[in-house]
């Protein structure tokens, strides 16, 4: 039996007692009935992913997967492929969005090189970024897979394995990317898991002009007729457009989930992966947060497919954590919420009539 295999039959449902328990409790707190509305059904489903009424959150690991994309040879981009390794140099030294937001939160970051196609040995040599390289980006996808089901399957397993290394000081994960050219392979991946038109759920990630957009979406279009992914097979998806950071962010929320921990996943790139996960092991949605709604337009319909209300929705477009950042103040509140206010009993309140 492989990692994967061994993950996915480690996942279970949330706790049924614990989340009786922690409602229980909800519905007695010196207030109005169910006042702070989804602030409480956030604290009841992190009682039923931890098995615990008073979830541990205090500890938080935002985890930035990054690699490159051979399908910015086709033109998707508006960046080239090298600001990849440079915002990878960025995240290490605390100058980008989820270094400023991840401090305010109090949170780690953690940079893993998924395959990004420069060399970032040295930064992982010295300890500086965690190495899980597949290999120095992804292929083509507008002419053949981007990747083979073996790589695909270690990409996976990858992201699983940091889970699993930072299981011991993390109480919450939260998902990030980095990838110049990843919003092509997400729109796929979105396409194939909704069904929806390619145009429907592409956007213009990085700032592409209309004649770029409209590019994209017949590159897309293209890739999906050649390869035919099967949306019963996640593995068959991810091969075929996929992205080795995507698989990573895959890997991690299935990881968390064998690990009865909640993983806030992020943006549109981090939803991609979620589709991924939810498409190896449905139980895996039970341990998700969606973290925000950004402004790519086929985030609404990927969220919806995995089931999620997002908390937060702010015309973020950024991806590198930075949403999951944000949501773990809430994750927080959430606990406090649950283990902090009185109950109408232990606050000697009369309850009303």
């Amino acid at each position: 039996m492989n990692l994967l295999e061994k993950t996915l039959r480690q996942i279970e449902p949330q706790d049924a007692p614990s989340r009786a328990a922690a409602r229980k409790r909800l519905e007695q707190l010196t207030m109005p009935y169910w006042a702070l509305g989804r602030l409480m059904d956030l604290a009841e489903d992190l009682a039923g992913i931890t098995r615990s009424i008073r979830p541990p959150v205090a500890r938080k690991t935002i985890v930035t997967m990054a690699a490159d994309h051979g399908i910015t040879a086709s033109g998707v981009s508006k960046y080239p492929q090298e600001v990849t390794a440079q915002m990878v140099f960025n995240f290490v030294n605390g100058g980008a969005g989820i270094n400023a937001l991840a401090r305010l939160a109090g949170a780690r970051v953690v940079v893993v090189d998924m395959g990004v196609a420069s060399d970032l040995g040295q930064l992982a040599s010295e300890g500086k970024i965690v190495s899980k390289r597949i290999a120095p980006g992804t292929a083509n996808f507008a002419i053949g897979p981007a990747m083979s089901r073996d790589e695909a399957v270690r990409a996976v397993e990858a992201g699983i394995e940091v889970a699993m290394d930072f299981a011991g000081s993390t109480d919450v994960f939260g998902t990030g990317d980095m990838g110049i050219g990843n919003t092509t392979p997400s729109s796929a991946i979105v396409a194939v898991f909704t069904g929806s038109e390619v145009g429907e759920i592409t956007g213009r990630g990085t700032g592409i002009d209309d004649a770029q957009f409209q590019h994209k979406i017949a590159v897309i279009e293209g890739a999906l007729r050649l390869h035919k992914p099967d949306p019963k097979d996640g593995l068959d998806v991810l091969s075929k457009v996929g992205g080795f950071e995507i698989a990573g962010i895959a890997g991690l929320i299935l990881g968390a989930a064998a690990l009865k921990k909640p993983v806030l996943v992020d943006g549109f790139i981090s939803t991609a992966g979620a589709l991924i996960a939810q498409a190896l092991s449905p139980l895996s949605t039970q341990s998700m947060v969606a973290a925000h709604r950004s402004v790519e337009q086929g985030h609404r319909l990927a969220l919806a497919h995995l089931g999620k209300q997002p908390l937060l929705d702010l015309d973020l477009r950024l991806g590198e954590g930075t949403g999951a950042a944000l949501a773990m103040h809430h994750v927080e509140a959430a606990v406090r919420i649950l283990t902090e206010v009185a109950t109408f009993e232990e606050a000697s309140v009369s309850k009303a009539e």
